[in-house]
């Protein structure tokens, strides 16, 4: 249950406030006096303050409520505070409310306003403390993945991003197959990358075969290599990746492009680590730690009779899912800053990264960078210099605020500092202080 505290010297008020809120679900605990207003929040839980600006005898300058409400922001800067008063005095209302009151209410009040301020306000704290919290554990369980793992210099935010990252790095040093499904664009070959960095072949080879980059008669010569003469244009034995990569990691890309034949050789090399170039009798042995990737859906081509059933589940031991980058829009804004060169981005051109589907997925934002760091007119990249479609591009015109999830994932990459987050958003400090009351996001403690 939300609990009030009511700090009034009067007693009438006081019991008035309490029956109004026992009546709606709302605790109440009650102090007489600024002093034992703050000695109360210093020993309980309280979601919201309601207080009075007079408390001396015919005082009616609201000097010391101005002092108790300065001191409670002080101690308690996220709790939200409604002043309450028979001697409304506009000016120094307005200050307060600039100061950061919640709200300023005249006795006598109305009940049904005075509810819903305070149901708001409520609500709208739990909000905040659950998103705190939230950013909390995100912030520390990115700080202990890039503590104790080589994230290859990854950039990402995004808590689906973590899930995969975490499965990646606790997988890693397992001498098992790894399958990484996802779209194209996404970054495949980059967790391919983390899982061999910290695998046992840590400081072996990593070898990249792109099977969709071959026609399909060259493939198999560039898995297992040929010797001489054992197709046309083979002049000379070749070695392929599989001995490449003996003792360390082969990635194959696109795993779907490899044909059958093809697939029935791997299938043989995984399960015995043996295999013969093509045109040749003689048996080789390796050690070599397999990771696939694929967009295609391979439980589709199974049924489709063209890829093996046996293969799929040797590879899929372990399958990463890597979601498509506007399923992760956390990464979005940290990717995009890191493509950039010295150049910051306007909020209106982060609204309209935010708002762009991404089919071409991490790879189309990186080329959409490059291109707004080439065009843009000075250091700031507005929304226009990203060429995205009109409609994402005029979510937000030049002069527009950035909205709630661009405030709270800049503070998140800001680790809580205001002023770096005022920069990266292109607002004064006192700005974003503004639109995080407005929004109701609480400050960083």
């Amino acid at each position: 249950m939300p609990t009030v505290l009511i700090i009034d010297d009067n007693a009438a008020v006081t019991i008035a406030l309490e029956v109004l809120f026992s009546l709606h679900d709302i605790a109440s605990l009650r102090a007489a006096s600024p002093e034992e207003g703050l000695e109360v929040l210093g020993r309980e839980h309280v979601d919201l303050v309601i207080q009075d600006m007079n408390f001396t005898l015919e005082t009616t300058s609201g000097e010391e409520g101005v002092a108790l409400f300065r001191e409670i922001r002080k101690r308690h800067p996220d709790l939200p505070v409604i002043l309450l008063t028979a001697w409304t005095h506009l000016d120094a209302a307005v200050e307060l409310i600039k100061a950061g009151a919640a709200d300023y209410l005249s006795k006598p009040w109305q009940d049904e306003r005075l509810l819903t301020t305070v149901t708001n306000l409520i609500e709208l704290g739990q909000a905040n403390r659950a998103l705190n919290q939230r950013l909390q554990r995100e912030r520390k369980a990115k700080r202990e993945l890039e503590q104790n793992f080589d994230l290859r210099g990854l950039v990402w935010q995004d808590p689906a991003t973590e899930r995969v990252l975490t499965l990646a790095c606790q997988v890693a040093r397992a001498d098992v197959p790894v399958l990484i499904t996802g779209p194209n664009g996404t970054g495949k070959e980059r967790i391919a990358e983390i899982i061999q960095a910290n695998s046992q072949v840590a400081d072996g080879p990593f070898v990249v075969l792109n099977c969709g980059a071959l026609p399909s008669e060259l493939i198999e010569a560039e898995l297992f290599g040929a010797d001489a003469g054992a197709y046309t244009g083979a002049s000379k034995a070749r070695e392929g990746k599989f001995e490449a990569a003996d003792g360390g990691t082969l990635f194959l890309d696109e795993i779907g492009n490899l044909p059958l034949a093809g697939q029935m050789k791997l299938l043989r090399v995984l399960e015995t680590g043996r295999f013969e170039r093509l045109g040749s009798n003689r048996e080789r042995q390796v050690k070599v730690r397999v990771i696939s990737a694929t967009n295609a859906d391979l439980g589709a081509m199974i049924r489709a009779g063209t890829f093996r059933e046996d293969l799929f589940y040797r590879l899929n031991v372990i399958e990463l899912r890597l979601p498509p980058l506007a399923a992760r829009p956390g990464d979005i804004l940290p990717l995009a800053l890191s493509f950039l060169r010295g150049k910051t981005l306007h909020p209106a051109a982060q609204a309209a990264l935010l708002a762009h589907t991404w089919p071409g997925n991490v790879r189309e934002l990186k080329n959409v960078m490059a291109r707004a760091s080439l065009l843009a007119q000075g250091d700031i990249i507005k929304a226009p210099d990203l060429g995205l479609p009109l409609a994402a591009a005029a979510v937000q015109s030049g002069d527009a605020e950035p909205d709630r999830d661009a405030i709270v994932q800049a503070l998140a990459r800001a680790g809580g500092v205001v002023s770096q987050a005022s920069t990266e958003l292109g607002l004064s400090r006192q700005a974003l202080y503004r639109r995080m009351e407005r929004l109701g996001i609480a400050r960083p403690t």
